[in-house]
């Protein structure tokens, strides 16, 4: 298993030899499109990779609808006939899906396998609404087993007991969990503290925080989220996977 943050929640995971891109954003700036120009928030570090320097993705997973998780202009840019979108209940229509080898939505508790993959997505604490009016519109989380892995992405979340229901047998070898942009906002985002245990809820190996160091969204000082989830670790700091932009984990079992 490969896994490289390319920043904000968009990470490149390889597993088994599946390659798989969660909430690809990765232009310099994330709002509404007008041709080639987006209006809205400017990032504070350049994606770790841009689409141009991607292997071929397999599988791209939408967690939501918002503008920071689902990108225009990336998804635009990846869209091939050997990439398969999973994606939330109700968001379809935002892509042009006969550019794609195929776009799956899923509701909660919702399956499907793409190749050796397996998803199932889960319910979050959050809303899916891309503007003000379209509140009809999903979110989710996702656990991805593939070969002899098994990965959990957080999608976006405050705190919520859903992730107890995802225990199994055996832990997660990743746990992919949103740690940033909880001050003023901690009505639809987690804590570090809450996402180490919400984590932990759902069994985990490694931790891999997202969700922090890109975008200001909230008002928590930039470096505060990392900080915490060591804080939260306490004496398992090697369970972290990496707390900076364009690092890289790997795991071999």
């Amino acid at each position: 298993m490969h896994a490289a943050w390319l920043g904000h929640s968009t990470v490149l995971l390889k597993l088994d030899g599946t390659t798989i891109l969660t909430d690809p954003v990765l232009g310099d700036r994330v709002g509404l499109s007008f041709g080639p120009m987006t209006l809205g928030l400017k990032r504070l570090v350049a994606p770790a990779m841009r689409v141009h320097q991607l292997p071929r993705i397999d599988l791209v997973l939408l967690s939501h609808a918002h503008m920071d998780h689902f990108d225009l202009p990336s998804l635009r840019r990846l869209e091939s006939g050997r990439t398969v979108v999973v994606t939330a209940s109700r968001t379809s229509d935002l892509l042009r899906v006969r550019r794609y080898g195929g776009v799956r939505e899923l509701g909660w508790d919702g399956r499907t396998r793409v190749g050796p993959a397996e998803i199932r997505a889960f319910r979050v604490n959050h809303w899916g609404a891309r503007m003000r009016s379209d509140v009809y519109r999903g979110y989710n989380g996702y656990t991805v087993e593939c070969g002899r892995y098994r990965v959990l992405f957080g999608g976006d979340t405050a705190l919520t007991r859903s992730f107890r229901e995802l225990r199994g047998s055996r832990p997660f070898d990743l746990a992919i969990m949103p740690v940033g942009a909880y001050n003023p906002w901690l009505h639809v985002h987690c804590t570090p503290e809450q996402a180490w245990q919400m984590a932990g809820d759902a069994r985990f190996e490694h931790f891999l925080p997202v969700h922090h160091q890109t975008f200001a969204l909230s008002r928590e000082p930039y470096l505060e989220p990392i900080e915490r989830v060591y804080g939260a670790a306490g004496a398992d700091p090697h369970r972290v996977a990496l707390r900076q932009i364009g690092q890289e984990f790997q795991l071999s079992l």
